[in-house]
């Protein structure tokens, strides 16, 4: 029986890998070697960014909140606090799109807040 070699496996990973690293700079999309380092570099750097971007948009929608908050005389913590004790369920992204699209709704939850101290 003919000995089976491995061309065909090994030529299917490197097409995988040059495929992924198709557009990156110089030797990196042609061979092989460092293109399979740039690309696990990538995909390393990838899985970082999405737990990255839950924490950016989380600080920017606390950002958001604790600025409108300011502008109506109460601080974030003492905000937050109220609206928990007032048994007003927002969650923080859409207290922050409240607070840039309608400010005169989140003008009322300020107040609420105020009140439920």
């Amino acid at each position: 029986m003919a000995r089976v070699k491995g061309a065909l496996n090994t030529r299917k990973r490197h097409k995988k890998i040059l495929k992924l690293a198709k557009g990156y700079y110089g030797a990196q999309s042609k061979q092989f070697r460092t293109a399979n380092q740039a690309v696990m570099r990538a995909m390393q750097n990838a899985y970082i960014g999405r737990k990255r971007r839950k924490r950016d948009f989380r600080r920017m929608w606390i950002t958001r909140i604790s600025a409108a908050a300011k502008m109506n005389g109460m601080n974030y913590s003492t905000f937050m606090n109220g609206l928990k004790k007032a048994n007003i369920d927002l969650n923080r992204k859409m207290l922050s799109e409240i607070a840039v699209a309608d400010p005169a709704a989140f003008a009322k939850l300020v107040e609420t807040a105020k009140n439920a101290r």
